[in-house]
């Protein structure tokens, strides 16, 4: 018996019925041979971490945008938070943890330079609209590996394809939108979680609010610590979710769940619309339409930049991918490059 085989067996014996084994994947679409060392998911997670966007995350915007502190959060430490937050709901509901992280750890893989703001202005310029999350299965199938794609299991593809919630509902009415695996709507939870808990952190920090403007109920019954509002939404959730007709049914605690729309409606109001991050959410769209029309007009100019790759999809296309590809700080330069008369030397 290899390693992998033995942790495929450590599964059987300590998952719940409702835990998704390594072994039961419906696999990949290209099939390969099975690693002595790691189980699919394991290996999953292993090409995310490996792959060329997931590097790229900690120069993409979360909501503060090119922010100068060293402690504000990136897109990639917000993966990193709705890994860990993910794995400790697994652990509690006695399902795959490592399926919970590779999913975590892939599901904004297709995020934009300066968060939302590109996420906006793609949307807006290409034909039948652009989604992060749509463009992260994009990145896994299709860009990373010279255009070979991460050849994913069918599992964690499914979890990234569905892991968004937007300002719907974390579970919605339409049972066709949430994933097919109990770790995959683990990841939905783990992904709201943190950015309910770490975007109020950095709000603060940033002086956008006040301690004493948050509401008194989310102070009561989430805590006032980052570390206490995690704890009291994944306990909420772990009290909320149960079996039902042998089905892992989930929910949250009626209490923390009215809380929790509380402070997402107090962020959305209060620092996503607050004047000063909506001073420099326009300034981005401002860029990255200038960006997305020149290289639209200019194809000669952006061929030569990013060379033959994907040539069989159409230029409109290509333009997209690349644009949601960058970094915040390659967004800039590359503005400044073409649009900022520079000086003789």
């Amino acid at each position: 018996m290899n390693i992998r085989e033995k942790a495929e067996q450590r599964e059987n014996e300590l998952l719940s019925p409702f835990g998704c084994r390594s072994e039961d994947s419906r696999g990949r679409v290209r099939q390969e041979r099975d690693c002595p060392l790691r189980t699919a998911f394991q290996r999953d997670r292993d090409r995310i971490v490996y792959s060329k966007a997931f590097r790229r995350l900690k120069h993409k915007t979360q909501v503060f945008l090119a922010p100068t502190g060293d402690h504000y959060r990136t897109r990639l430490t917000h993966t990193l938070e709705v890994s860990e937050i993910g794995r400790t709901l697994a652990h509690g509901l006695d399902i795959n943890e490592d399926l919970v992280e590779a999913i975590a750890l892939g599901h904004d893989l297709g995020h934009t330079p300066f968060g939302h703001a590109g996420e906006t202005v793609l949307n807006e310029l290409v034909p039948g609209g652009f989604s992060h999350y749509k463009q992260s299965l994009r990145v896994v199938d299709v860009l990373e590996n010279d255009g070979m794609g991460l050849n994913l299991s069918y599992e964690v593809r499914d979890g990234i394809a569905k892991h968004s919630k937007g300002y719907g509902e974390v579970i919605p009415a339409n049972n066709h939108d949430m994933p097919e695996t109990a770790e995959g709507c683990v990841v939905r939870f783990a992904d709201i979680i943190a950015y309910l808990s770490h975007d109020l952190d950095d709000a603060l920090r940033s002086g956008i609010i006040r301690r004493s403007d948050i509401p008194v109920q989310c102070r009561r019954v989430l805590g006032d610590t980052h570390s206490r509002r995690n704890m009291a939404m994944i306990q909420g959730v772990l009290d909320g979710t149960g079996p039902e007709n042998g089905r892992l049914i989930f929910g949250v605690d009626p209490e923390i769940g009215k809380t929790m729309q509380l402070l997402r409606t107090f962020l959305f109001h209060n620092v996503y619309r607050s004047e000063r991050v909506h001073t420099e959410f326009v300034k981005a769209t401002k860029m990255l339409r200038e960006l997305f029309a020149y290289f639209i007009e200019n194809k000669e100019f952006f061929e030569d930049e990013i060379g033959g790759f994907a040539t069989s999809i159409s230029h409109v296309r290509r333009v997209c991918d690349y644009i949601a590809s960058m970094t915040d700080r390659f967004a800039q330069n590359m503005y400044y490059r073409i649009f900022i008369p520079q000086e003789l030397s």
